[in-house]
């Protein structure tokens, strides 16, 4: 199975885990200082680790969490663990962030997302925004026995490949589906546009081609799609309407939608496997799934900013107009 390549037993990761309640399904590291990145990201010593911390119970889970940390949160945590809950679950991407925070000697940021919430969104990609990060090499550092979520990741890798397939030519280099893959979750995200490196994606893959081709690997050579020649380190897909139609069909129910949105004419109400057959022969078709990715990616990437306002940034709002009705 593709996740065990995953898997790391890093001692500082499991250090910094043991601040934290134990109750995970899943925990996971992920950026510029678990793997290494060209450009600006390149200062693995220096940079923030980022982790996702998965629960079953969120509510549970934050209450112990602020007996153990509670300088960690925002102003609401004078509201408690089931508003805290209410605000992680029900706004943006279903993740609650606490950013900035110093632990054994580094600096990190973590993210809480509801067990539920994450296999919803790695089998229909609701907002691609978790389940985007697991799409490119992380270092598991905790994981239960639940099948549901294992089974959960491996769909989601999957469905990464068959998606950019439909976004690559007939032949294409390893490479080139990496930086396809990896860059499926900032499709359209605002933040590629204010902010952040144009060329985020390129400086992920490129150091780590290894890593994807260990995460990947195993997909590749049992996918009946693809003829995989790894000595070569090229691929070959049928591009053929019956092979984009069996692809198109196997995709997210999410992706689906708002593909069958993006092409169904006011009026015409088609339901969704009509629409795919006629993507299936569209010379464009790879441009419909990325303007189905962008419509996915969009309005959760912009929420998830908006919400890092209330989870991270209020005291500093709070501050302000303080100062402001002070003089």
């Amino acid at each position: 199975m593709a996740l065990q390549a995953l898997q790391s037993s890093g001692v500082a990761f499991r250090k910094i885990l043991s601040h934290f309640p134990e109750e995970l399904s899943l925990a996971f590291a992920y950026g510029s200082g678990v793997y290494r990145q060209v450009g600006p990201s390149s200062d693995q010593k220096n940079a923030m680790l980022d982790f996702v911390f998965t629960v079953d119970d969120p509510v549970a889970w934050h209450s112990k969490n602020l007996k153990k940390n509670w300088n960690h949160y925002s102003f609401l945590k004078v509201l408690g663990p089931k508003i805290i809950t209410t605000v992680q679950n029900n706004y943006g991407a279903g993740v609650y962030y606490n950013p900035l925070i110093m632990c054994d000697g580094r600096l990190i940021k973590y993210g809480v997302i509801s067990t539920s919430i994450l296999i919803e969104d790695l089998l229909n990609w609701n907002n691609l925004y978790i389940a985007g990060r697991l799409q490119k090499p992380v270092k598991i550092i905790a994981m239960n026995e639940n099948v549901a979520l294992r089974s959960a990741l491996d769909k989601n890798l999957k469905s990464a490949v068959t998606t950019a397939f439909l976004m690559l030519p007939e032949s294409f280099s390893e490479e080139d589906l990496f930086i396809e893959i990896a860059g499926l979750s900032y499709s359209g995200d605002f933040r590629m546009v204010v902010g952040e490196d144009k060329t985020k994606v390129l400086n992920i893959v490129k150091p780590n081609i290894a890593h994807f081709r260990e995460l990947y690997g195993s997909i590749l050579q049992e996918n009946p799609q693809v003829v995989y020649k790894i000595q070569q380190g090229r691929l070959e897909i049928d591009k053929s309407p019956e092979g984009q139609f069996t692809q198109l069909m196997t995709l997210p129910k999410t992706l689906q939608q708002q593909i069958n949105h993006v092409m169904d004419p006011p009026g015409k109400n088609r339901d969704v496997e009509e629409t795919l057959l006629q993507v299936a022969h569209d010379p464009d078709c790879g441009e419909v799934v990325r303007r189905g990715l962008s419509a996915i990616v969009r309005p959760s990437s912009m929420k998830q900013s908006t919400k890092g306002i209330f989870t991270a940034e209020v005291l500093l709002l709070w501050s302000w107009l303080l100062f402001c009705l002070l003089h």
